[in-house]
């Protein structure tokens, strides 16, 4: 069990020690067992602290709240919505993802355009927006993306 425990870097707490005692050595311990030994050893698992992965930003420039949660329209291309959504699906056993770029018009609920693309970046969003914009020339709508 100390064995183990400092092969392990000292991490290893009881459920775990468990796992790994009955799995090399083709037993069947009890984890309460496995506590009370581990207690009398003084052998304690280290709880790592997670490090934060992200660096906050603050964004440079802050839109305002134009829309203000009001999602109807009178007219239509008065205001549209967009939004990108990941589709996962399977090429044999490798798991592969779609991206779905849509342009909702808030009148009528109608898309007015869409693209796919295989990688979720702003370029895909923006050849949408041109997309839209190239099919219904005389529109002026209010643009809403999160």
């Amino acid at each position: 069990m100390k064995e183990l425990y400092e092969e392990q870097n000292g991490i290893l707490g009881y459920r775990q020690m468990t796992i790994a005692i009955n799995r090399n050595h083709n037993t069947h311990y009890n984890k309460k067992r496995i506590y009370r030994l581990m207690q009398i050893l003084h052998l304690k698992s280290v709880c790592r602290r997670k490090r934060k992965t992200y660096i906050p930003s603050v964004p440079e420039t802050e839109a305002k709240n134009v829309l203000n949660r009001e999602f109807y329209a009178d007219a239509p291309n008065e205001k549209w919505l967009t939004d990108v959504t990941e589709f996962k699906f399977y090429n044999g056993t490798e798991v592969k993802k779609l991206y779905l770029s849509a342009i909702l018009d808030l009148y009528d609920r109608r898309i007015v355009a869409y693209k796919i693309g295989s990688s979720n970046n702003n370029k895909l969003v923006f050849d949408n927006f041109d997309e839209a914009v190239a099919l219904n020339p005389n529109a002026h709508p209010l643009f809403h993306s999160d």
